[in-house]
């Protein structure tokens, strides 16, 4: 024990000892801190020069939101002016799902939300909807229109609601509800594939997109470029003030060719029948109205759609949400007619002179299946004028027989039957006009002789569009001559107010041997409606312009061989009804308007179709509609365009309606009273 502690002494004193060891423990000191030292710097250096724009960026993204700022949506007009899809000042409730979390988050908000804004439980189902459609970084409207009141509910409260944002924005809105719907179309909520397919960039801070008609097929003119502004917002995300706005780029308007009036005109005529109206303006493809009906409310769609109300729409038995005008396929029937007779004399299958007998009914050699005319009793005999004034079946199935289906195949393709028209318009489609070919391909069948009849007079497999008729019946009004039917007219600029003309696309014409056909058809067309006898005699006879035209009726129902007299269409149940069809255009001498009428079910065209289309073309070429209502005067019964207050036509647009159009077409000329009234009709045309 002395001798530990002795040493224990000795190293006490040792001095140096000491401070050696006190210089090891200062040098690793150090050390550590000139490492910390180093450390320190290069992470500084790293922070405020390497990565200096990053951290700033974040930190400006804490302290600023650079917001999307929606373009505001182009208007849409008609020819004269009225509006036909506004925009209107709205507050817009916004939930922005990625914010919010979880879906029983989600409930949680939601179920906070109802204490504070008025939800329905349809505003809810719709939202959820949306959510799962929607990308989850975008925000998704849950109510639009929102009172006053409710927004200073929700600002009182607001923290409480993270991703939650009360918009002052627009909602598109259309003045003319069900009219023209089919046609103007409607605009929807984005989905995820949407955008998929298009730009994104161009859908900053946009949460809705056309979904059918111009809003769809004018997206890209209508929409506009958005803009952006950067709000410098506090630690709770509460704007403070505004740092910079850069201004986006309006949607441009949208004038169309369609006269809201002849429109209303239109849907009125139609009554309680389903079907079509299409009115052309020959001289240049511009639709002038196009009705499809029922029609349906496009302001359902604007705030998102519930799925109840979605399927009952679906489900409806009268398909409300199908454009009949567009996609109905429907048997011609009769309406084809003038153009056959165009191909009898271009083939030189016959002559303007040529004549067959009808005895009501005709049978093929070696066969015993009777091919009946709607008039059972018989026309006698017919030549071609009397043919088409007529409209007798047996006529035109010996000249059928005669050109053969496929010559009758192109011929009528010519005349745009079973294509697409091209309209710029969504979702058209083509149908069918049969051929030797087609049937071998689809069926992997021979053509028979008898199909050859029953195409024609437009039934068999023939499968048109209403818009196809009234393109046929424009081509045969021009001669030949005719233009992609269209419905945007011009485009005008927000800013510069500047107005860009549509110009309309020329088709190839249709060039015929002996231009004097061209007359040959026509006459027998106004013959229908000018002359005792013509299936359309009682709307042309008292008209103050000429009218070229030709009924028509398509069976819905076959009838059995053995049946010698076909029954009354009245007698019959709905569903088995004929649909009844019409085509004309008027004046016949200078063509303004060509007109096809599709009635679904309503027996005859010329007691049914023929007084829509009369009430159609008063409307058009005079102001008002003079067809039932021979008191009428232009004083009493023209309706002025319905022109928005602080929105008048442009004085360009004016311009380009009265100006003459680029076929060269004369002006037409004074209506003139037509022959005094005779006797009616013989028979309805079917």
């Amino acid at each position: 024990m002395a001798l530990f502690g002795k040493r224990r002494r000795d190293a006490l004193k040792n001095v140096h000892a000491e401070r050696d060891a006190f210089l090891r423990r200062a040098g690793v000191a150090v050390l550590f801190c000139f490492v910390g030292v180093v450390v320190l710097v290069a992470r500084l250096v790293d922070l405020q020069i390497v990565e200096h724009e990053h951290y700033q960026t974040r930190a400006d993204e804490n302290r600023m939101r650079v917001t999307p700022v929606a373009p505001v949506r182009g208007l849409i007009y008609d020819r004269n002016g009225s509006l036909l899809a506004q925009n209107q000042p709205a507050f817009v409730l916004e939930v922005t799902p990625e914010q919010v979390g979880s879906r029983e988050a989600m409930d949680k908000l939601l179920a906070r939300l109802q204490h504070v804004i008025t939800l329905t439980d349809a505003d809810v189902t719709r939202f959820k909807d949306r959510v799962r459609k929607s990308p989850r970084y975008r925000g998704v409207p849950l109510r639009s229109n929102l009172t006053m009141e409710e927004v200073a509910r929700y600002e009182i409260d607001r923290y409480q609601f993270p991703g939650v944002e009360i918009n002052a924005g627009l909602t598109r809105n259309y003045p003319f509800g069900a009219s023209a719907a089919h046609l103007v179309g409607y605009v929807g909520g984005i989905s995820e594939e949407e955008l998929r397919a298009a730009n994104e960039s161009q859908f900053l801070g946009l949460t809705q997109i056309g979904k059918n008609g111009v809003e769809k097929s004018q997206e890209d003119l209508l929409r506009g470029e958005p803009g952006a502004k950067i709000i410098e917002a506090n630690a709770y995300g509460r704007p403070l003030r505004e740092l910079d706005y850069r201004r986006g780029y309006p949607g441009r308007n949208l004038y169309l060719s369609i006269d809201t009036k002849v429109q209303a005109v239109a849907e009125q005529a139609m009554g309680n029948f389903l079907g079509s109206v299409v009115a052309l303006d020959p001289r240049n493809g511009e639709v002038i109205a196009m009705v499809s009906k029922p029609g349906f409310d496009p302001q359902l769609f604007v705030g998102g759609i519930d799925n109840g109300t979605y399927q009952t729409l679906l489900n409806d038995p009268q398909r409300p949400l199908f454009n009949r005008s567009l996609q109905g396929l429907y048997p011609p029937g009769s309406t084809v007619k003038p153009a056959m007779a165009l191909a009898g004399l271009e083939y030189g299958v016959v002559t303007p002179e040529h004549t067959e007998y009808c005895r009501g009914e005709m049978t093929l050699p070696g066969s015993s299946r009777k091919y009946r005319c709607w008039r059972r009793s018989g026309h006698g005999a017919v030549d071609m004028l009397e043919g088409v004034k007529r409209s007798c079946d047996i006529y035109f199935y010996n000249l059928a027989t005669m050109l053969g289906i496929d010559r009758m195949h192109e011929a009528m393709t010519g005349f745009g039957l079973g294509h697409v028209t091209g309209v710029d318009l969504p979702l058209e489609k083509g149908g069918l006009y049969p051929s030797r070919e087609w049937k071998r391909k689809a069926r992997r069948e021979n053509w028979y002789p008898g199909e050859t009849l029953n195409t024609g007079i437009g039934q068999g497999y023939v499968l048109v569009t209403p818009l196809q008729l009234a393109q046929m019946t424009a081509r045969i009004a021009m001669r030949g001559d005719g233009y992609k039917p269209h419905v945007l007219h011009a485009i005008e600029d927000p800013i510069t107010r500047k107005l860009s003309e549509i110009q309309p696309e020329p088709l190839p014409k249709i060039d015929l041997k002996d231009n004097a056909n061209w007359d040959t058809v026509i006459a027998a067309m106004e013959a229908v409606t000018q002359e005792p006898g013509g299936t359309a005699y009682a709307i042309g006879r008292s008209a103050p312009y000429r009218i070229a035209a030709k009924t028509g009726s398509a069976q819905v129902a076959g009838l059995r061989q053995d049946e010698v007299r076909a029954p009354k269409q009245e007698d019959m149940p709905l569903r088995l009804r004929d649909h009844a069809l019409f085509i004309a255009f008027a004046p016949a001498e200078a063509p303004r308007i060509a007109v096809a009428v599709m009635a679904e079910h309503g027996g005859h065209g010329a007691s049914i179709a023929a007084p829509i289309a009369r009430q159609v073309m008063d409307q058009y070429l005079l102001g008002y509609v003079l067809y039932g209502n021979e008191n009428a005067t232009e004083a009493s019964s023209r309706v002025t365009p319905s022109i928005v207050p602080g929105l008048p036509v442009p004085p360009e647009l004016q311009q380009m309606l009265q100006k003459p159009v680029p076929s060269g077409a004369p002006a037409a000329a004074a209506p003139t009273p037509d022959a005094p009234d005779a006797a009616a009709p013989e028979e309805e045309d079917r």
